[in-house]
């Protein structure tokens, strides 16, 4: 099994913090994100991971840890990135996704690791808790998330216009299981038969895909456990609350 943790975004949102440091890197409670990305995943059993860089690269790799550098980071979105590191997908192991911007406790891993669908999605049963922290209307940065009564994905990645389109919501951690990597290759691949330039989708709108190929992607359901640093008020909301003891309400660090 082999951890793939896409770091190339510039992280516009934390500005001016992440004016000459990548996002991944920032700082929370004392450790930064990917830090304690990279320690997590260990202690789930996870030793082989391989970091996409790109704003910031020298500073990651000062880390000691493998890398694989999105040339044009400047100009893609997540999936690309993702795909840049395709060479080095595993070939005798599943394939764990993670996201730059988030952290999560080793339950939310364990959880992925335990899925043998072959695609699992973790997502959040009590997304909305956490939201409502972060947003004057939550709604506002949700996507939907339709499951039917098996947990498998019927739908994902819209615009919501009302809770009840919302059964999860989808954190930015995912496996492949090592007899569909090609496949999951492959069908990135064919976005780009047609295509001048770089193929432009985001991580969600990618899955919505393979769901119309019919593929079957797995809801891994955890309730709470992590969290997104997506802007600054989302990084001094967390810091406030861990400075007063509070944070343990969504995440243990």
């Amino acid at each position: 099994m082999r951890g793939i943790h896409l770091a190339a975004g510039k992280g516009t949102r934390l500005r001016p913090i992440t004016e000459h440091k990548p996002k991944p890197l920032v700082d929370l409670g004392g450790t930064s994100l990917l830090e304690r990305n990279l320690s997590t995943l260990r202690a789930a059993g996870i030793e082989d991971q391989v970091v996409v860089t790109g704003h910031g690269a020298d500073q990651i790799r000062a880390l000691d840890v493998d890398t694989v550098h999105n040339e044009v980071y400047d100009e893609t979105e997540m999936v690309y990135s993702l795909f840049c590191a395709a060479e080095v997908f595993p070939s005798e192991g599943d394939l764990v996704i993670i996201y730059g911007d988030i952290v999560f406790e080793q339950r939310v891993v364990e959880a992925l690791v335990s899925c043998d669908a072959p695609v699992g999605v973790v997502v959040d049963c009590q997304w909305r808790e956490l939201w409502e922290e972060r947003f004057e209307d939550p709604l506002e940065d949700a996507e939907t998330l339709d499951l039917d009564e098996d947990g498998r994905i019927r739908s994902i990645g819209c615009n919501p216009t009302g809770y009840d389109e919302i059964d999860a919501q989808y954190i930015g951690l995912l496996k492949v299981r090592k007899d569909r990597t090609a496949e999951f290759i492959e069908s990135y691949r064919e976005l780009n038969e047609d295509t001048a330039g770089y193929v432009s989708i985001d991580m969600t709108a990618f899955l919505q895909r393979l769901v119309h190929r019919g593929w079957h992607l797995q809801a891994v359901p955890v309730e709470g456990g992590w969290l997104e640093i997506d802007s600054l008020n989302d990084l001094e909301r967390y810091s406030s609350l861990y400075q007063n003891g509070e944070l343990n309400r969504f995440i243990e660090l």
